[in-house]
């Protein structure tokens, strides 16, 4: 009796991810204290009350939003967030809502959504930018959009935060609660005004959009990720969005053409948009690399331990799930950058405070924006170049590091000397 009830299941198992999948099967298992008597009013119990939140994705990509919305009402869901970017809106459903979505032959996947997290573990010469920053390319005129804590008004940042979005609480303002997006901001883009010039930063002159999509403690959800991204493509072109930079991620548990934030950086990077994304801190076991790093199109950056000799023990490692090698470059994971005073991560870090201003941390999540400030160099360089291309010069000008292999190291340290060359300056 119940495997017949429970058959729709397994004939939607295409539609559901694992999560959600386990989740439906939950429902209907019997507890330990379960008998004759209790199992039925305590399965109706569950199916009732327990909640999941999901992300849906529409079968047909023509659905307009009117129709997203009686799609919903048809399954009784109400929709809480929608991604019409890439056909998909959130929803919280009990294991009966779950049902009806399954069965819907308009939809086409039902993801978990899941939690996504800042990359954090408990400088930068070795990348030489420098020698980019005497030619004059300083980023000027570039804009990256960092996705994840916020960013706090930092004296070095002054006048380039350009634009904010807050997707967690709805305020207008830049601010940083947390202190994770602030550092990363300023490792692509301090000016140094309040170390003497002494921490500056790849693009000192570009130009940042805040995107909050982690909260306080530096959590977030797919939803969350998926319409700060959505939101970036919307925007890129009155804001002059190039490049987005993502130090942020999850346990990948999909392949990338079915793990949707995957998808979503996909779009990005096809509507001209530079995606660098952190591998993530799960080293140094192979096949750690999250999501959505594991994407084989945008650039995966791992990190260096803090002396810049090898690969950090905590910077994950390839293959990914897919398969596909990756990082495709490291850079240098422990790096000076800003403070956001009184933030959780700053109250937590006193003693790595550098004088007043800055703070020491290390991860991937460091190591990425000293990537992305380096193609903010080669965007201003050639504005004319597309994403691919500009991974290619990254990729290309990488110094390997010995006795490191590819799924550790991908090509190599980003090398702005190298790159000099390659770019003819």
């Amino acid at each position: 009796m119940i495997l017949k009830e429970a058959s729709w299941i397994f004939a939607n198992r295409g539609k559901l991810c694992p999560s959600s999948r386990k989740f439906a099967l939950n429902s209907y298992r019997p507890a330990k204290f379960d008998n004759c008597v209790t199992y039925k009013p305590h399965r109706a119990f569950k199916q009732r009350f327990k909640t999941i939140s999901v992300v849906v994705q529409i079968d047909n990509p023509s659905v307009s939003k009117q129709s997203m919305d009686a799609l919903a009402r048809s399954c009784s869901c109400k929709i809480q967030k929608k991604m019409q970017f890439i056909h998909c809106f959130s929803t919280t459903v009990n294991s009966k809502k779950l049902e009806l979505l399954a069965k819907n032959k308009h939809i086409k996947k039902i993801w978990f959504d899941r939690k996504f997290n800042a990359y954090l573990d408990k400088s930068v010469s070795v990348v030489a930018y420098d020698t980019l920053q005497q030619k004059g390319l300083t980023g000027k005129d570039v804009v990256i959009a960092v996705l994840d804590t916020g960013i706090y008004h930092h004296p070095d940042l002054k006048g380039r935060i350009i634009a904010f979005k807050d997707i967690i609480k709805g305020k207008k303002e830049p601010y940083d609660d947390n202190g994770h997006g602030t550092h990363v901001a300023g490792a692509v883009a301090s000016n140094g005004s309040k170390s003497n010039g002494k921490f500056t930063a790849p693009a000192p002159s570009s130009n940042l959009v805040g995107v909050k999509v982690l909260n306080k403690v530096g959590g977030g959800s797919l939803s969350g990720v998926l319409e700060g991204i959505q939101w970036c493509i919307e925007n890129k072109r009155r804001l002059g969005i190039n490049i987005m930079n993502l130090s942020l991620g999850s346990e990948a548990i999909l392949p990338h053409y079915e793990d949707p934030v995957c998808v979503a950086v996909e779009k990005a990077w096809d509507a001209g948009i530079v995606v660098c994304a952190a591998a993530g801190n799960s080293g140094p076991n192979s096949k750690t690399i999250g999501s959505p790093a594991i994407h084989p199109k945008i650039i995966t950056v791992g990190a260096l331990d803090g002396n810049n000799s090898q690969v950090a023990s905590y910077s994950s490692r390839g293959p990914t799930i897919d398969g596909t090698s990756k990082p495709d470059v490291i850079a240098p994971g422990t790096v000076i950058s800003h403070r956001s005073p009184n933030s959780v991560i700053d109250k937590q870090n006193k003693s790595d405070r550098v004088k007043d201003w800055y703070l020491t941390l290390s991860g991937t999540s460091m190591a990425t924006p000293i990537c992305s400030g380096l193609v903010a160099q080669i965007v201003q360089y050639d504005p004319s170049l597309t994403p691919d291309e500009i991974k290619e010069i990254i990729v290309a000008s990488a110094t390997t590091v010995k006795k490191e292999d590819k799924n550790s190291q991908g090509s190599g340290i980003i090398n702005a000397v190298k790159l000099k060359e390659n770019l003819h300056t």
